[in-house]
């Protein structure tokens, strides 16, 4: 089963400029055989009619012809009327031709346009013919006209379902237009299948609407699957094309060539695009001022370019445009808009500027400096301000010795003339002056005649003064001895009158003299030498002493000037060794550079000879001296001298026979470079000096602390065992001690007696026994249960006032005796060392119970003692303190020292 055709209908007096309906009923191929338009009964001129594919029947066509001069068709399919049609008979028809002369192809489409009534009849034989046919449930093309007036209900089209034949179908569609936004715009009559449109719609809102429609029997049986049912809104050329903007302002230079981008302009169409409703063309409609036409447009990109060369801003800056935009292609009958467009023209450098005079007269007085002599003014066309406006002069001739320049007044653009150094009117009494002037930014016209430089022609004329003396030239020389006794007049400094050319009546005055050597004459300017010359002196700079000096004439106009007193040097001072502290590192050198100086001349100086300067044998047994070269010598050591610090006295004599004694003290280090030796807090000279640090003195007060401790549990242990009566039975040989009773309360003290071993001597001989359980300390009792071979016996001690009471009971029935003795010498070594033993045996553990081997180590002599102190584990570092040993270590720990500070 198939859709019904699809049909248009709308009343011709509300179709007046508004499109009723378009459908295509014809698909592939056959669309280029039939195409039927719905109209309205009437349509005005220029108005749309409908769109036909042309690309479906002929992919490019270079011909398009209609065969009804009533209509006309553009490129796109757009169908639109030339004149006003009325379809007299409810129908029209006409054939459109395309060509295609490459290929030789060519197509036609017979175009019906069939009115209101026959609509209705097209209707009423679809029904029959679906009454008669099965066709299939599948969606045909629908469209309908923006903006149509109806009238409403607008009928769309009809969908069945084959099914009806056999069932009651019910129709129902869903989406976009029927239960969601836009609401209620669709609806389909529930028994025919009718589609309905009931108001207006713009395509710029909604392109389309994707319905689903729905075919179901009463009982709610789906014989069908959901049709997508797809109307698309045609577009109306209902919107005026648009300028982003509504006035442009650009910039285009003067004399700019023929085709010179002047600006872009854009327009936009909200109508669909890709269609003639939105085929823009530009266009320029006036032009103020109006001829010559300068200006031109794109009608495609909206680019306005010159047609002209003719530009000129010192005539007219600036132009106005009055801009269109039409959509159609143009066409006279699109819709259309205008703008205003604002081309100002930018200046450029087509006008040099001129002096309004082209010769100047000025004058200057001599020796005036710093000072305005004259105002040259130009004129200028191009925009005030700019760099096509601003000048810059120059001096092209007359200003070879620098008297003169000329700056720019960047208020009025005038040329300023001045003197910056003086003029002489004794030697020249006139300078004429050639001045050039040209703007900042180059000149823009090359194929002019003119000369870029405009100039002018200034004359200066110097004016004479009563001029000072001058002190010609600014510094003057004398040479002289250093050694030149006082009193020794010579030479000084001379001033001259610019007039005479002479000295006379010029008097001088010392402004200046560092160090007091010399007096001035105040009338002839010869010097007196007032104290010792000494060209040695700070205030010497390379032999020449300066002395400053005033000059002055009768009116009193001054000069100073400057009197270099170059002094000759002589040999009054001895060479010298400036470094006067050397060390010799004995592990890496076994002897020093040492390198003599001399202030004098170099003719006065260099070579030098070195030899040792001391009555004393052990000296010159112990050092030599060799010669490096002119200035150096070589200071070695024999025999293997000890570290330590030495005073070698050396004589330097330089090459006229003047030497001087130079005290030596050399530093004989264990080192490997000078820094080791003297960057330390204390010199290491190789003596060894063995001190305790303060860990070593820890460690031996900790071992003393250790030694009292065991002298303490010694001298307890004998005096317990001389208050106790020891009553040992005959028979307790391999016996141990176990815990028996507690009697008494009171702290407990536990003590282990492994690895415990006592001899005691009785009435009945030696008896041995080892103790493998714990004793009890309870106030003043102590029980010791003893058990031999699974049998047990009892040893209570009672501490009373000044006795102890001893008590064993074997169980095997023998006989206890009780007595009360002194421990001889022998008991009580027997009864110490098994104590001492256990003692040792705790500090044979650490912590944790485990063996500690650093506590009790066998002693080998293994050398003299380190400044470490112990590193075993009794030596806790508290803190980091004490570590100025690592400062003094041997050259072979040096390195590996290095290398863990870096770390």
């Amino acid at each position: 089963m198939a859709a019904a055709g699809s049909t248009l209908s709308g009343s011709p007096a509300l179709g007046l400029g508004h499109l009723l309906t378009l459908a295509i009923l014809a698909f592939a191929c056959d669309a280029c055989e039939e195409v039927i338009l719905r109209v309205p009964s009437e349509l005005p001129a220029e108005k749309f009619v409908g769109r036909v594919n042309l690309k479906d029947c002929l992919k490019s066509a270079d011909i398009i012809h209609l065969t009804d001069p009533d209509f006309q068709v553009l490129d796109d399919g757009s169908v639109y009327t030339t004149n006003s049609v009325v379809l007299s008979s409810g129908q029209r028809s006409f054939t459109i031709w395309l060509l295609n002369t490459d290929s030789q192809e060519e197509r036609e489409i017979s175009v019906h346009l069939e009115g209101p009534v026959e609509v209705l009849n097209k209707r009423l034989h679809t029904e029959k013919v679906l009454s008669r046919a099965k066709r299939r449930w599948a969606p045909i093309p629908c469209s309908m006209l923006e903006n149509s007036l109806g009238p409403f209900p607008l009928f769309l089209q009809q969908i069945q379902s084959d099914t009806a034949q056999n069932y009651t179908i019910y129709y129902s569609i869903r989406g976009p237009g029927v239960d969601k936004e836009p609401l209620n715009l669709f609806y389909v009559e529930r028994d025919t299948g009718n589609l309905y449109c009931t108001g207006r719609v713009d395509r710029e809102q909604y392109e389309s609407f994707e319905l689903t429609a729905f075919a179901t029997t009463p009982d709610g049986y789906t014989p069908e699957y959901p049709l997508p049912l797809l109307i698309k809104i045609e577009d109306e050329n209902d919107n005026y094309p648009i300028f982003t903007q509504t006035v442009y302002s650009f910039t285009v230079l003067e004399n700019s060539p023929i085709g010179s981008p002047v600006g872009e302009v854009c327009a936009t169409d909200k109508d669909e695009p890709d269609t003639m409703h939105t085929r823009l063309r530009y266009s320029i409609l006036q032009q103020s001022p109006s001829p010559p036409t300068l200006f031109t447009m794109h009608p495609s990109t909206g680019v306005i370019t010159t047609t002209s060369t003719q530009l000129d801003r010192e005539l007219i800056d600036k132009y106005q445009l009055i801009i269109k935009v039409q959509d159609m292609d143009g066409q006279y009958f699109g819709l259309q808009t205008t703008a205003t467009c604002i081309i100002t023209i930018g200046d450029a450098n087509d006008n040099l500027p001129t002096f309004t005079r082209t010769t100047y007269m000025t004058s200057v007085e001599e020796n005036t400096v710093d000072v305005e002599i004259l105002r040259l003014t130009v004129q200028d066309k191009d925009l005030v301000n700019s760099p096509n406006w601003r000048a810059n002069y120059t001096i092209l001739k007359g200003n070879e010795n620098g008297h003169f320049k000329i700056v720019t007044d960047p208020k009025t653009n005038e040329g300023i003339l001045c003197v910056i150094k003086p003029l002489d009117h004794e030697e020249r009494q006139q300078v004429t002056l050639q001045i050039g002037v040209a703007n900042e930014a180059p000149y823009t016209r090359e194929a002019s005649s003119k000369s870029p430089v405009s100039t002018a022609t200034v004359t200066v004329t110097v004016t004479n003064q009563d001029e000072g003396p001058e002190c010609i030239p600014p510094t003057q020389t004398v040479r002289i001895r250093e050694n030149a006794p006082v009193g020794t007049t010579n030479d000084g400094y001379k001033a001259y009158d610019p007039e005479t050319r002479n000295s006379n009546g010029i008097r001088y005055r010392k402004l200046s003299d560092p160090r007091g050597w010399v007096t001035v004459n105040e009338d002839s300017g010869s010097i007196t030498i007032f104290r010792t010359l000494d060209r040695e002196a700070e205030t010497v700079r390379n032999g020449i002493y300066n002395i400053t000096v005033l000059a002055l004439d009768a009116d009193g106009r001054s000069c100073t000037g400057t009197l270099a007193l170059i002094l000759e040097d002589v040999n009054d001072n001895g060479p010298f060794i400036p470094k006067q502290t050397v060390v010799i590192c004995k592990a890496t050198m076994s002897s020093a550079e040492i390198v003599a100086v001399d202030p004098d001349e170099p003719v006065n100086g260099p070579p030098f000879d070195f030899s040792l300067e001391s009555s004393d044998s052990e000296v010159r047994r112990m050092w030599r001296l060799t010669r490096i070269n002119d200035t150096a010598a070589r200071l070695s050591y024999q025999n293997d001298p000890s570290f330590g610090s030495y005073s070698v006295p050396i004589r330097v004599t330089d090459r006229l026979g003047l030497s001087s004694v130079t005290s030596l003290t050399v530093i004989v280090c264990d080192c490997i470079t000078e820094s080791d030796c003297t960057h330390r807090s204390g010199e290491r000279t190789g003596y060894a000096e063995v001190r305790l640090g303060p860990w070593a003195i820890l460690a031996i007060l900790l071992g003393i602390a250790l030694l009292f401790c065991i002298l303490f549990t010694l001298v307890c242990s004998v005096s317990r065992a001389s208050k106790q009566q020891k009553i040992l039975p005959d028979d307790l040989a391999q016996q141990n001690l176990i815990v028996s009773n507690t009697e008494a309360p009171g702290d407990d003290k536990v003590y282990s007696t492994n690895g415990f071993t006592t001899q005691t001597v009785g009435a009945s001989g030696q008896t041995a026994f080892t103790t493998m359980g714990t004793g009890v300390k309870s106030g003043g009792q102590e029980t010791i249960e003893m058990v031999k071979g699974g049998q047990q016996q009892t040893l209570d001690s009672r501490r009373g006032a000044g006795y102890h009471h001893h008590t064993l009971d074997p169980c095997r029935g023998g006989h206890v005796e009780v007595d009360n003795y002194r421990y001889t010498y022998s008991e009580w070594h027997n009864f110490t060392q098994p104590r001492l033993g256990e003692k040792v045996q705790f500090c044979h553990e650490d912590d944790n119970q485990k063996l500690a081997q650093d506590y009790v180590l066998t002693y080998n002599y293994e050398g003299k003692g380190s400044a470490a102190g112990s590193v075993g584990c009794c030596s806790d570092l508290q803190d980091e303190d004490g570590l100025e040993f690592l400062d003094h270590l041997e050259p072979k720990f040096r390195t590996l020292a290095e290398v863990c500070a870096k770390r």
